[in-house]
């Protein structure tokens, strides 16, 4: 999956370029998560999720990844702009009750 990151302060904006989160991109993602989660340098990682329109259970295992690296170090994990099948696989994983889950990249940035 090709992404592209951006830095704003504390905060590392990482927007995913590809329709689908799946075992096919997960462990790719998985070590450049590893890789931006540091502390000191990343405070808040949004991932901008507007072209994704499907995920399954490795791609939720990359996003888990994620909040874990980030909450070691007292950061967090905002997901913006997530598709409504994706939105529905996190409820019913429940998924949403743990990521923070914004409309816009913006509302991310002042939560």
């Amino acid at each position: 999956m090709k992404f592209e990151i951006r830095k704003n302060g504390k905060a590392t904006i990482l927007k995913l370029h590809g329709r689908k989160l799946d075992s096919a991109v997960a462990p790719g993602l998985k070590a450049e998560f590893l890789v931006l989660c540091k502390p000191k340098t990343c405070a808040r990682l949004i991932i901008d999720m507007s072209e994704v329109q499907f995920c399954d259970s490795s791609g939720l295992s990359a996003l888990l990844i994620a909040d874990r690296t980030m909450r070691v170090h007292g950061g967090s994990v905002h997901l913006v702009h997530v598709h409504e099948k994706v939105m529905d696989l996190m409820k019913i994983t429940q998924l949403d009750r743990l990521f923070t889950i914004n409309k816009k990249v913006e509302d991310a940035l002042k939560a």
